[in-house]
């Protein structure tokens, strides 16, 4: 991999006229170190109960932790943006304004031509986004090209499925979800490929309901929103059975921004 950024490395210097300024990439790591540290801080706000925040922000965001990382305004951006999720935390609010009656992980790329159609069924049911694998995944860190080649060989869609899975069951237990939702998305198959294994896993190890639909990040014809809404409402049945299970049996109060007065906003529920 270092073999073929360096080669990209010299086909940019032909096609541009200009040498590469090793100086100038240390100082573009640098902010995007900061951007990427201040994203990945947002990002982990999540695992608070109740979140002070929907996975749907990070997708809202996403594009400059994607295509601005090396600008110092994204850094800036992300750093307010965690201090804002910091202070709602202190108050008591969030930017879901519905009630958290479960917590899900919504595992690939979302469809972002019908984000609205992905959102409303989620938030008529009180099920907020507390877990996602994509936003994440962009904090990538490093000071050199060595270290950049190796960044990018941990991407989720780059590593093996052993690695995935351990990777999304360690967010799905800190964050504290009760479902999983997953993208079948057809213009990514690296993805993808690995969902049905996957899901097979997360069922076996962490006992949750699990459902997937079919999407698309970019052509909205690949997806369904008549397929999507009963998927979701299926998840929210076996969400809603397993509860009151829970709560029968004294393993679950639920607290909501209602009552914020006996939340431990300390830390999150499950570290």
């Amino acid at each position: 991999l270092v073999g073929q950024f360096e080669h990209a490395i010299k086909q940019l210097e032909e096609l541009t006229g200009k040498k590469f300024d090793e100086k100038k990439f240390e100082e573009a790591c640098a902010r995007a170190n900061r951007t990427a540290s201040a994203w990945l801080k947002s990002c982990n706000y999540m695992s608070y109960k109740p979140s002070p925040l929907s996975g749907f922000d990070l997708f809202n965001h996403m594009a400059d932790i994607v295509a601005a990382r090396c600008d110092e305004e994204a850094a800036l951006g992300f750093e307010l943006l965690a201090q804002e999720f910091e202070q709602s935390i202190k108050d008591g609010t969030s930017t879901w304004e519905y009630p958290e009656e479960h917590r899900i992980l919504f595992e690939g790329i979302p469809c972002w031509p019908g984000l609205r159609p992905l959102f409303e069924p989620l938030k008529d049911n009180g099920v907020n986004v507390t877990a996602v694998v994509y936003a994440p995944a962009f904090g990538f860190k490093y000071n050199n090209v060595r270290e950049m080649a190796a960044a990018y060989c941990k991407a989720p869609c780059s590593v093996c499925i052993e690695t995935g899975v351990e990777w999304r069951e360690t967010m799905a237990k800190e964050n504290g979800i009760s479902g999983a939702l997953v993208n079948y998305n057809r213009s990514c198959k690296p993805w993808s490929g690995a969902m049905p294994e996957i899901e097979r896993r997360w069922k076996e190890d962490l006992g949750i309901p699990v459902v997937h639909f079919d999407g698309d990040q970019a052509d909205e014809r690949n997806f369904s929103t008549e397929q999507y809404n009963t998927r979701v409402q299926g998840l929210v049945e076996i969400m809603n059975e397993r509860k009151a299970e829970r709560v029968a049996k004294g393993e679950e109060v639920y607290t909501n921004f209602e009552n914020t007065k006996e939340t431990d906003w300390s830390k999150p529920t499950l570290k």
